[in-house]
C-alpha cells in the first residue's frame, strides 16, 4: 500500500518526467513520436522510482526506451532541478515499456472476430509442459 506521501511524489515526478522527456527528445532530434509516462510507483524509501512509457507508434517503443535509458543521467538531473524545492533527494530513475495499449488493441480485435483464437487455434502460444 502506498503511503500519501509515495503518491504525491510519484504524481510530481509523472508530470515532470514527461516534460523532460518530451524536450529531451526533442533535443535529440526525434521526431513523429509522442511518449506519456502512464505510471511512476516510488519505493517507500523514497530512493527509486520505476517509470512507465507508453510510447506511439509502438514500432520504435523498445528502440526509444533504450536511447531514454541511455540519456538517464541527464534526465535525472533535469528531473531534480525543477524538484529540488520538493525533494531533498532525486530517486534512482528506472524506466519501462508500457505495452498496455498494444494488448488493449489485440483485444479488441479478438472480440470483433478478425483474431478469433477458436476459428485459428494457431494464434495461440504453444505452451510447453515440462
Amino acid at each position: 500500500m502506498e503511503s500519501n506521501r509515495q503518491k504525491k511524489i510519484a504524481g510530481i515526478l509523472q508530470k515532470d518526467l514527461a516534460e523532460v522527456i518530451q524536450l529531451e527528445l526533442k533535443a535529440a532530434g526525434t521526431q513523429n513520436l509522442i511518449i506519456s509516462v502512464t505510471k511512476v510507483k516510488v519505493t517507500p524509501d523514497l530512493l527509486q522510482a520505476k517509470a512507465h512509457l507508453s510510447i506511439f507508434p509502438s514500432e520504435k517503443s523498445e528502440q526509444i526506451v533504450e536511447e531514454i535509458r541511455g540519456r538517464k543521467s541527464k534526465i535525472k538531473h533535469e528531473v531534480a532541478q525543477r524538484t529540488k524545492n520538493q525533494l531533498r533527494r532525486m530517486p534512482e530513475l528506472t524506466f519501462f515499456n508500457d505495452d498496455s495499449i498494444e494488448y488493449i488493441n489485440d483485444l479488441e480485435e479478438a472480440f470483433k472476430g478478425k483474431n478469433d483464437p477458436i476459428k485459428n487455434p494457431d494464434l495461440i502460444d504453444k505452451r510447453k509442459k515440462n
